[in-house]
């Protein structure tokens, strides 16, 4: 696991931006992984930056970690309207090369192994990027007596709850169910990259790396991955 501590979150960003510039100059139909909150809106900020000129995404294909459960993609607060309006509108990818969960599938079970399904046909993830939460919850793997190997639903916990309230008028329109890709499927990228930034997630951040693998701090199972780069700033590295 190799971590690089930047100065601040302006920093994190551009560095995340090139990683993921450089893997499809690298590769024009890459795979890419991709997450939603607010820490990776300054990487797609720097992304819509930098890519005209430079790539294309004609070729790529998208796949979001997770989706709340109950939210449309008209919806403000689902991520696939944060996709739209962070970086898809933006940039020149085709839309039937975005894959994102389905919140309001008539079979919410059924999804999970759709999209499952749709994730194991298109290939390995080139790049997966991960943020994470206070808990070490990554995609919405929240901390639990197991680690879940595919996509699935989750409960949402109470600390997960209340981090996102803030992107609510009322913590009761927070969703309290997510879909999520378990960890087996994050650990088949190539190669992954967490962003952290603030001191709030330093705990977890030191868990992350130097704590014992336990699905109480799911982002732990990263230990196991070979390609693992975590691109934090001094404040999430406090205790590192």
């Amino acid at each position: 696991m190799k971590v690089i501590i930047q100065n601040n979150y302006q920093e994190i960003s551009r560095l995340a931006a090139d990683y993921l510039i450089n893997t499809v100059k690298e590769k024009s139909d890459a795979i890419l992984g991709l997450p939603t909150g607010s820490t990776p809106i300054g990487m797609y900020r720097a992304i819509i930056s930098l890519y005209k000129g430079n790539i294309s995404f004609q070729n790529v294909r998208t796949f979001n970690l997770d989706e709340y459960v109950g939210l449309d993609k008209a919806n403000i607060n689902s991520y696939r309207y944060f996709m739209d309006e962070n970086l898809f509108s933006h940039i020149d990818i085709k839309d039937e090369n975005v894959h994102i969960p389905t919140g309001v599938a008539k079979n919410m079970e059924k999804e999970c192994v759709d999209y499952e399904n749709l994730l194991k046909s298109a290939g390995r993830m080139d790049i997966m990027y991960l943020g994470i939460g206070h808990n070490g919850h990554i995609g919405f793997n929240e901390p639990k007596d197991f680690f879940e190997p595919h996509t699935h639903l989750v409960k949402l916990t109470e600390d997960t709850i209340e981090a996102n309230k803030r992107f609510f008028d009322n913590i009761d329109d927070v969703p309290k169910t997510a879909i999520t890709m378990g960890v087996k499927t994050i650990l088949s990228a190539k190669k992954i990259i967490l962003l952290a930034s603030g001191e709030n997630k330093a705990d977890a951040i030191s868990k992350t790396v130097k704590g014992k693998i336990t699905p109480q701090v799911p982002a732990s199972i990263l230990q196991l991955h070979d390609d693992v780069t975590l691109i934090i700033d001094k404040d999430a590295a406090k205790y590192l």
